[in-house]
């Protein structure tokens, strides 16, 4: 697939096939996430690869449980508002049921921590939708970066307090993987010559 047809075919996924992502295939992934640009090429960004099933399951049941202790407030973000309510009603699983997570964290007070992960999820976006896998970006674990109960559950997968989580990647094989390209309707462009 040429570089722009992979940009223009990506989708984000959220119905994925339990079938196991092959080693291989995973490997490029998160390869072409480290080759990721950074701010003063600082590679500062951590990848934690979840694969195993009892800790995906153990994971999405601690944040169902801690997005469903929260409360909607007023002009609070929509989909910060749909994992509260999902949550409360005992049906929500955060990553899809993803057979892989792809938790990327940087360093705290690092001013280019979000820019930096935000290129390592995209390149690995682009990267498993040219393996025809399916991906999605996930943010639940950004939005309870300061819950205690979900960092100390991640302190057991390596992620220590001197890292903030910038986002997470559901990696895998869906149903019916898109590829076709979608119109735009928006990200309007002015050239100034």
């Amino acid at each position: 697939m040429e570089v722009l047809e992979c940009i223009k075919t990506r989708r984000s996924s959220r119905k994925f096939l339990s079938t196991e992502v092959e080693r291989e295939k995973l490997d490029i992934v998160v390869e072409a996430g480290r080759f990721a640009p950074s701010g003063g090429n600082n590679q500062s960004a951590h990848l934690v690869v979840v694969k195993n099933e009892t800790m995906l399951n153990e994971l999405a049941e601690l944040v169902k449980a801690e997005f469903s202790k929260m409360e909607i407030c007023e002009g609070m973000y929509s989909s910060i508002k749909n994992s509260i309510t999902q949550s409360k009603n005992g049906n929500y699983i955060f990553h899809y049921s993803a057979p892989v997570l792809i938790i990327v964290t940087n360093k705290k007070g690092y001013g280019n921590a979000m820019a930096d992960s935000a290129c390592v999820l995209e390149n690995m976006m682009l990267m498993a939708n040219e393996l025809n896998l399916g991906s999605c970006w996930i943010n639940q674990l950004h939005w309870l970066d300061e819950n205690e109960a979900v960092r100390k559950y991640l302190a057991g997968m390596g992620i220590t307090d001197e890292e903030t989580i910038c986002g997470a990647l559901s990696v895998g094989y869906c149903e019916n993987l898109n590829q076709t390209v979608m119109p735009r309707k928006g990200n309007p462009v002015t050239v100034i010559e």
